[in-house]
C-alpha cells in the first residue's frame, strides 16, 4: 500500500538537472514537439516550481547549445526516421563536431530524450513542495489532473500535431522506449528519496512511476488512434482518480456494492 501522510518525509530533493550529459535543468513544457518540456504555451510539467537563480552567461550558452541540438536532431529523425540519421549529420546540422554533440549527448537517443529531462524529478518536487497536511499522493493526483486540464504532453493528453509526431517517433523507436525506461528508473529514485528512502518508500515509489507512465500511455494510445484530446478527457480523469484510489488501498479487489 502506499504511503500517504505523516510517513512520507518532507526533506527536499535536488532541483532539475538531471539531464544527459550534466546539462541544465529546462524550462516548464509547451504543447509542441519543439518545445515537449520547454518553453510556454500547453502547459509545464511542473507544479509550483523553485524559483531558480539567474543562469551565467556560461551555462545560459551551454542551454542553448543544448536545445539547438537537441531541436536540429528531432527535425531530422521526424523527417527521415530516428535511425536513418546518423550522429555525424546530426553534428554537422547544428555546427558542432561529434566530439562535442558526445560531450552534451552520451547517446544518440539522448537527442530525443532530453526533452524529457526536466521531468525525471517532477514527481519528487511535487512530493517535496506539497502544502503542510497533504499527503504525497493528494500532491501528485492533483497534480496530474492539473496537468490534464492542461492538456500537459507529459500526460499522453495533448492532440497538437507537432507532439503527436513527436511521440510516434518515441513509441515507435525500439531504442528510444528502452533508453526511456532509465530515465523512469532516475523518477523512480528520486521520489523515493523524497518519500523518505526506505524499502516501503521505494515500493511506493514504484507503484507511482509505473502508475503514471501508463495513464500517459493509454491516453495517447487513444488520441493516437483518432480521438481529440477533449473527446478522451473525461474517460482520462475518471482512470486517473480510480488509479489514485488503487494507490490508496492496495491490490485487493473492493468489495462489491
Amino acid at each position: 500500500m502506499v504511503m500517504s501522510g505523516e510517513n512520507a518525509g518532507h526533506e527536499p530533493v535536488g532541483g532539475p538537472g538531471n539531464q544527459p550529459g550534466g546539462g541544465p535543468g529546462n524550462e516548464p513544457g509547451s504543447g509542441s514537439a519543439r518545445g515537449f518540456g520547454h518553453g510556454s504555451g500547453h502547459g509545464s510539467g511542473h507544479a509550483r516550481q523553485r524559483p531558480s537563480a539567474p543562469l551565467g552567461l556560461r551555462e545560459r550558452k551551454k542551454q542553448l547549445t543544448y536545445q539547438a541540438v537537441s531541436d536540429a536532431a528531432i527535425a531530422m529523425f521526424l523527417e527521415r526516421g530516428f535511425d536513418k540519421v546518423s550522429v555525424a549529420e546530426v553534428a554537422a546540422a547544428a555546427d558542432i563536431s561529434k566530439p562535442t554533440l558526445f560531450r552534451y549527448f552520451p547517446a544518440k537517443e539522448d537527442l530525443v530524450l532530453h526533452r524529457f529531462a526536466d521531468h525525471e524529478d517532477e514527481a519528487a518536487r511535487v512530493v517535496a513542495g506539497r502544502p503542510s497536511g497533504d499527503s504525497p499522493l493528494d500532491a501528485l493526483r492533483r497534480h496530474f489532473l492539473d496537468g490534464l486540464d492542461r492538456r500537459d504532453p507529459v500526460t499522453g493528453l495533448c492532440d497538437v500535431p507537432e507532439v503527436l509526431a513527436f511521440l510516434r517517433l518515441l513509441y515507435g523507436t525500439p531504442s528510444l522506449v528502452a533508453r526511456m525506461y532509465a530515465y523512469q528508473g532516475r523518477s523512480e529514485a528520486a521520489l523515493a528519496r523524497a518519500l523518505g528512502g526506505g524499502v516501503s518508500e521505494r515500493l511506493a515509489a514504484g507503484q507511482i512511476v509505473a502508475v503514471l507512465r501508463i495513464l500517459a500511455l493509454d491516453n495517447w494510445r487513444r488520441i493516437d488512434a483518432g480521438e481529440s484530446a477533449d473527446r478522451v478527457y473525461a474517460g482520462a480523469v475518471q482512470a486517473a482518480e480510480d488509479a489514485f484510489v488503487q494507490l490508496r488501498t492496495g491490490l485487493e479487489p473492493r468489495p462489491r456494492g
